[in-house]
């Protein structure tokens, strides 16, 4: 084998790379949603657990329909989506940060309807 097959092999990225990828992202996004007590780390916990989403998305519409763009339409949807997520988790947690000054997750327990 020459130097050249070693790295044509060595950096074909295939479907599998993507989920894991994704994989990796998914876990990390929900393990910072278990551990985390700070609102604003939950908050981008959800903002990686939508982008391993997006990734499946791509890869899926890279690998499964090559004319269509469905999944990058999907992608670019969630996106919008998690934008506006962020801007109203970040609203709210202005306005229940003048009532307790805390950004702690276990200060707003009496709030539980």
């Amino acid at each position: 084998m020459s130097v050249e097959e070693v790295l044509i092999q060595f950096f074909n990225v295939g479907l599998t790379h993507y989920l894991l990828l994704s994989l990796v992202l998914f876990c990390i996004g929900i393990l910072g949603l278990i551990i985390s007590r700070n609102i604003i780390r939950v908050l981008m916990s959800i903002e990686i657990i939508l982008s391993s989403v997006n990734v499946n998305f791509v890869a899926f519409a890279n690998y499964t329909d090559l004319c269509d763009l469905k999944g990058q339409v999907f992608a670019i949807f969630i996106m919008a989506v998690a934008a506006a997520e962020a801007a109203l988790g970040l609203a709210l947690l202005l306005a229940l940060y003048r009532n307790k000054p805390s950004v702690d997750t276990e200060t707003y327990k009496e709030l539980n309807g």
